[in-house]
């Protein structure tokens, strides 16, 4: 084992399959971030962790049951309609409902900030109604959703590399720890940046409503949806991380400037 592990193609995957799982994972510390935000200050930083070492457990537990796993992808419910045709699967139901409820949550918390007023005014004004227990069921079936997509795409990158199915598996539990590791580490500092920065919380909002309309699209992709004789296609992930990267940079300048403009305002004082 420790000889497959130190081969330069486990080694490979390792480092691809780890950087994979950090990309994903940043929509969880969002969603987290976002959802922690409910709770009393004192209780943020420990809804934080233990929601994310309860998603490192439940991705490990996942991955236990990749057949499982990959019997998902099978059909179970074919529709042949005149305007519609779909061949629906268990993990295309999951990603749409997974989507739908993203779609809702970042919705209605976003009509929340806006009813309610400016951030100082949700300080003062709003306290957390929301139980330590009612978000990590909500950090973790947001995880789940989230995981058979990473899980299944982590399946289809080390198969193959050893005859051995145990050491792919070995290297997809290694890849799942560092990276949540990794989340550990940067999600609290995430939390309180974006606590502190009350456009990071709509824009992270925002990123969650793409990230709902993606999974719902590629839930319809994975049942072969055909509405009025047009298929609908997978958008390439690509393009909604190159979406966050371009809005996070204009949201950084903003920072910044208003930061100035305060410092002068006080100099002028």
């Amino acid at each position: 084992m420790i000889d497959f592990l130190l081969s330069g193609d486990a080694l490979l995957a390792l480092l691809t399959l780890t950087f994979l799982e950090v990309v994903l994972g940043i929509d969880n510390i969002v969603f987290i971030s976002i959802a922690a935000s409910k709770l009393p200050k004192e209780k943020r930083a420990k809804a934080t962790n233990v929601g994310l070492l309860l998603a490192l457990v439940q991705r490990i537990i996942l991955l236990f049951f990749v057949s499982f796993l990959t019997q998902l992808e099978k059909p179970f419910l074919l529709v042949e309609e005149g305007w519609i045709t779909f061949a629906l699967s268990w993990q295309s139901v999951i990603l749409i409902l997974g989507g739908i409820f993203l779609l809702y949550k970042s919705t209605t918390e976003i009509m929340e900030k806006v009813d309610i007023g400016g951030h100082d005014e949700i300080e003062e004004k709003v306290k957390p109604t929301i139980s330590l227990q009612k978000v990590l069921i909500q950090i973790i079936l947001i995880d789940f959703i989230f995981s058979i997509d990473s899980i299944l795409t982590a399946v289809g990158m080390t198969n193959g590399i050893s005859p051995n199915p145990n050491h792919a598996l070995v290297i997809m539990i290694i890849a799942v720890v560092i990276s949540m590791i990794i989340m550990i580490v940067f999600a609290n500092k995430i939390r309180v940046f974006i606590e502190k920065n009350p456009s990071m919380q709509i824009l992270g909002l925002s990123f969650l409503m793409l990230i709902g309309f993606l999974l719902i699209t590629e839930g319809a992709h994975l049942s072969d949806t055909v509405v009025f004789g047009k298929s609908i296609g997978a958008i390439p992930k690509g393009y909604l991380y190159f979406a966050i990267v371009f809005s996070l940079g204009i949201e950084f300048i903003n920072i910044r400037m208003r930061k100035k403009n305060r410092k002068v305002k006080k100099e002028l004082k």
